[in-house]
Parts: structure tokens; sequence; C-alpha cells
């Protein structure tokens, strides 16, 4: 379960997709997006979430103004390694 996952705004397109996924025969559960920090749960998006094909989800997210969402939290970028002293043009003449 949770192989896929979509995101809608209104509760009833939520419900809808869940009915649509149920009658194919895929496991469909519907929650709260929570947003980062927020216990007001008013406006909060419905996170849709199945073991249906990746397409048939979307195709069904189209028609109600949804996205896919994959769930991964964007990574940083890895910083750069810097030299520890300044690069040297010319090389020291051996005496």
């Amino acid at each position: 379960m949770g192989a896929v996952r979509g995101i809608v705004f209104d509760e009833d397109a939520a419900r809808d997709i869940e009915r649509r996924l149920l009658a194919d025969g895929y496991a469909v559960t519907v929650s709260r997006e929570p947003f980062a920090g927020e216990d007001d749960d008013e406006d909060h998006s419905w996170a849709i979430e199945t073991d249906a094909p990746m397409v048939a989800l979307e195709l069904l997210l189209d028609t109600h103004d949804g996205w896919l969402d994959d769930g991964a939290p964007e990574t940083p970028p890895t910083p750069l390694r810097l030299p520890a002293a300044p690069r040297r043009r010319h090389r020291e003449q051996p005496r």
C-alpha cells in the first residue's frame, strides 16, 4: 500500500477518486494532507494513496485538478569540496 500518492484540494474529489479506484479493485486510503507545523486542517488538501498504476491515478487526478506526489522531500545539493590553500600558478625553480 502507498505505492502511488496523489493530492486534491476538495474532499468530494478525493472521495470520487476513492470510489472509482475501489470499484476497479484497488486498495485506497484517503487522508488530510498536513501542513508543516500547523494544527488547523480547514484548508488542508486531501491525500490519496493507492496500489493502482500511476497512470490510472494520474488520469483521475487530471479530471479533478489534482497532482501526483512522490512524497520524497527535496534533498539539498551536496556541498562543494573547496581547496584548503590557494592554487599555485608557478612552480618554484630549484636552487
